[in-house]
């Protein structure tokens, strides 16, 4: 028999079933474990759920992805399945047909249901019983608590139902269930709710963390003992945080409160900040409490000061760094050796580095060519946005070209193809994208640089159109 004929005799086989629905309920104790996925997609879209509850607490898998199956929450759906699981708990004797530890509501397990529905015929069967072996393997033991993972995004001003009734069922069952998460992000809704939910999350579980709305630093400071409690987040990107008009003090004690909790992140690799204006000027503070090195760390449309980037470079743990991102901080004469020495630093690991917008000027980039020289696992360089020479662009390329991994170059448009107000003068832009044809050809290695135009009004603000790269191929030109 054919892969693909198979999951349609099982597809068959499960509507024939669901044609009397309660001889297929009596049926699930000896149904072939194969019939199962089978059955409760069957079930799902007939909307059949007292066979979906029945299966609950019958199923032979480990997990069970529902989220996979619904393209948006379902609230009779998960009644139904949530029924299942109180059938499960409340039984002194489990059945040793039932594996089931995990119930998975997330956007995930795709992959499992179109194996059984013969949607996709390249997975092994070895894979599909994985969970199977996993739970055979284990010894006779007391069983641990139900984990049951879900996506917390909050993007609304107020909590769907779907999540108000979930978070109501865990609260009565807290001995016996582990709600979890791997991703926090929080778009919108105010701090009283995304508490109220956290407060019944297990936060260990929390990996990546992303709050991009509008919060002012006091805000931030309230949320600051859960962020604590994630104790393995590997990713955190906080955007637009503001503070008030605070006494000094005051705004020091909320980011005091902040950054204090860096301390229990054991695990932190990436790092973002767009806009943290409470960070300006105490950037060390922050610093300090790194307990890891970091692989990613991005600091965009902040003002650093000379101090900040001082800090920086002298940093035990950024020196590890293999990605960072300066976008829109503005650098002044004095940072342009700070930058210099933050670049040595990294030189060693640094795969990606973009200065996009920065102020950058011949004067800064002359500073810094020495330590980008010696940056040789640098792959991707961006510092669009910026006003050079053709001159010093020059310069740039001769010292880059030595990098042996460098293969993502995105440059602004020399100042000399500009009129007096930014505006491309389409005879001069074509002359200058001669002339850095020749330094490529110069050079005699192949390599692409893209050069930006203007600012892409499409996308985000640090983004730049880039109409046309020069390819230097032996004597091509595209």
């Amino acid at each position: 028999m054919s892969l693909q004929t198979r999951p349609r005799l099982l597809n068959l086989a499960a509507v024939s079933l669901l044609r009397d629905e309660a001889l297929a309920i009596t049926a699930l104790e000896y149904l072939p474990i194969e019939l199962f996925p089978p059955l409760f997609m069957e079930a799902f879209c007939g909307s059949r759920s007292e066979t979906l509850k029945a299966m609950v607490y019958a199923w032979p898998f480990v997990r069970l992805p529902l989220g996979g199956l619904m393209q948006k929450p379902h609230l009779g759906t998960l009644q139904a399945v949530l029924d299942g699981l109180d059938i499960l708990l409340a039984q002194k004797n489990h059945s040793k047909r039932c594996k089931l530890r995990v119930l998975d509501l997330r956007n995930t397990g795709q992959d499992f249901w179109k194996m059984w529905s013969g949607s996709s015929v390249h997975v092994s069967s070895s894979s599909s019983m994985t969970p199977m072996a996993e739970v055979r393997s284990r010894t006779e033991q007391p069983l641990a608590p139900l984990e049951v993972f879900i996506e917390l995004h909050f993007k609304e001003s107020i909590i769907d139902d779907f999540l108000i009734y979930l978070i109501r069922w865990v609260e009565q069952r807290k001995a016996s269930i582990r709600l979890c998460s791997n991703k926090l992000k929080i778009a919108s809704m105010s701090l009283e709710n995304i508490v109220q939910v956290l407060g019944i999350v297990q936060l260990d579980c929390i990996q990546e963390v992303e709050v991009s709305c509008v919060w002012h630093l006091s805000t931030l400071a309230m949320f600051a003992p859960f962020l604590g409690q994630m104790s393995n987040i590997q990713r955190l990107h906080l955007s637009h945080i503001h503070g008030l008009a605070f006494e000094e003090e005051e705004e020091y004690h909320h980011a005091v409160q902040i950054t204090s909790q860096f301390r229990r992140l054991y695990h932190l690799r990436d790092l973002y900040l767009e806009t943290p204006s409470f960070l300006e000027g105490c950037l060390n503070q922050m610093l300090r409490c790194l307990m890891t090195p970091l692989d990613n760390l991005a600091i965009i449309h902040s003002l650093l000061t000379d101090s900040d980037l001082t800090h920086l470079s002298q940093c035990p743990n950024i020196s590890q760094l293999k990605s960072l991102d300066l976008t829109g901080d503005l650098l002044t004469y004095a940072n342009a050796e700070r930058l210099s020495v933050l670049l040595e630093k990294v030189a060693g690991t640094l795969e990606k580095l973009d200065l996009n917008m920065c102020g950058i000027s011949d004067f800064h980039l002359e500073a810094i060519l020495p330590a980008l020289s010696h940056c040789f696992q640098l792959k991707s360089f961006s510092m669009c946005g910026n006003l050079l020479s053709m001159a010093i662009m020059e310069k740039m390329l001769r010292h880059t070209s030595a990098l042996p991994s460098l293969n993502k170059e995105l440059y602004p448009v020399p100042q000399d193809s500009l009129l007096s107000r930014g505006i491309h003068q389409p005879q001069r832009l074509a002359q200058c994208r001669a002339e850095l044809f020749e330094i490529l050809k110069d050079l005699g290695r192949p390599r692409t640089i893209w050069i930006s135009s203007i600012s892409c009004p499409q996308c985000e603000g640090h983004a730049f159109y880039h109409p046309e790269p020069i390819i230097y191929q032996g004597n091509i030109l595209a």
